[in-house]
């Protein structure tokens, strides 16, 4: 058998490096991906600090990471569209074949999802694989191609960049939109670059550290940015050149942001809650109804969310990174070798300034 190291996360406060053996081809469509580049998202320090989010429960060891990208190394016989060699941005979440979510076009609502580095709560089941591995296994139809011009470096930022593309579709983004971003982590930041690439006149991000807004305008994806703790919906609205969002995307799940969300969005406007929250928030019921917005729930990423965000990179890059409208390559601040994989989770952990931390897969 193959050894394939991984990093695993065993309990809270517990990483460790363990060798397992390699996953094999069982399935005419199974790809065998080495994994290249692996992002730590905010999910995977939960789950460290934590043990659990939401219903999702540590009770076993797990292998961690689920932002990755690689290089495909053996293709089953019925795979058509990949071939060895191939460079793969991973989706990591498995759904039924059989739940009426996945034949309704909402796999990303499958109860039986099988997601990389998030727990199985069965008994006697092992958590489905992480990605923080060297070999991962994935069926060919939950692997997207990255173009020649989209480094693997950028393919682990395809999974946090689908999550900004869902929420755009939910919110039905468009040309002519002006889009309030609450949140100037990266997936704020990346849900602010989709919004502009959909096509929004104007983009203000929210936050209350400077640093970070002063990222969203120096990477392109902001044309506008604002402090919430200089004031209300009234200076939002005057930061924004006096411009009424009519959409909002909510990437912080921060009961403050909620509510000023609410204030400053424009009658009949569309607000898409993004971030999660750690409990029950309060919500400004009577100003939403009075309004009569429309609020969309968003979980992760569906049907041609992976393939869009790709697109989004092959456009942006397609005449290098000096000519690139938005530099989504400045989100990435530190970079760790597969060895120093518990220390790049401390950094990260510790909240020292990392915006995207990518980690090598094992050599």
């Amino acid at each position: 058998m193959t050894a394939n190291p991984s990093l695993v996360l065993n309990k809270i406060d517990d990483i460790s490096f363990e060798t397992y053996d390699a996953p094999e081809i069982s399935e005419p469509t199974d790809v065998l991906v080495q994994v290249k580049k692996t992002g730590i998202c905010g999910s995977d320090i939960h789950f460290y600090a934590h043990g659990r989010i939401g219903n999702f429960v540590l009770t076993k060891p797990m292998v961690l990471g689920h932002e990755s990208a690689g290089t495909v190394v053996q293709v089953g016989k019925g795979v058509t569209s990949l071939k060895v060699g191939d460079n793969v941005a991973i989706e990591p979440g498995i759904p039924s074949r059989f739940s009426d979510e996945y034949k309704s076009g909402h796999y990303n609502l499958c109860p039986h999802m099988a997601f990389a580095a998030t727990p199985n709560s069965k008994e006697g089941e092992p958590n489905p694989p992480g990605t923080l591995c060297k070999y991962f296994k994935s069926p060919e139809d939950f692997l997207v191609k990255l173009p020649d011009h989209v480094s693997l470096e950028l393919g682990a930022l395809v999974e946090p960049l689908s999550v900004g593309v869902h929420a755009s579709k939910l919110g039905s983004v468009a040309f002519g939109d002006y889009v309030a971003v609450f949140g100037a982590g990266p997936v704020g930041l990346l849900a602010a670059a989709v919004a502009k690439t959909f096509g929004a006149k104007g983009v203000i991000v929210v936050d209350i550290f400077d640093n970070k807004l002063k990222m969203a305008k120096d990477i392109g994806a902001a044309t506008h940015t604002f402090n919430s703790k200089t004031g209300g919906s009234e200076e939002l609205i005057k930061a924004f050149g006096g411009n009424v969002p009519n959409v909002v995307l909510e990437c912080t799940g921060a009961e403050p942001c909620i509510k000023l969300g609410v204030d400053a969005i424009a009658p009949g406007g569309r607000f898409v809650q993004v971030g999660n929250a750690a409990g029950p928030v309060s919500f400004p019921i009577t100003v939403f109804a009075m309004k009569e917005l429309t609020l969309f729930g968003s979980f992760r990423y569906g049907f041609n969310d992976y393939k869009t965000a790709v697109g989004i990179f092959d456009t942006n890059y397609q005449n290098g990174r000096e000519n690139a409208p938005i530099d989504f390559e400045q989100l990435i601040t530190h970079r760790y070798k597969f060895k120093d994989a518990i220390e790049a989770y401390d950094l990260v952990r510790a909240g020292k300034g990392a915006v995207k931390c990518l980690i090598d897969g094992p050599e």
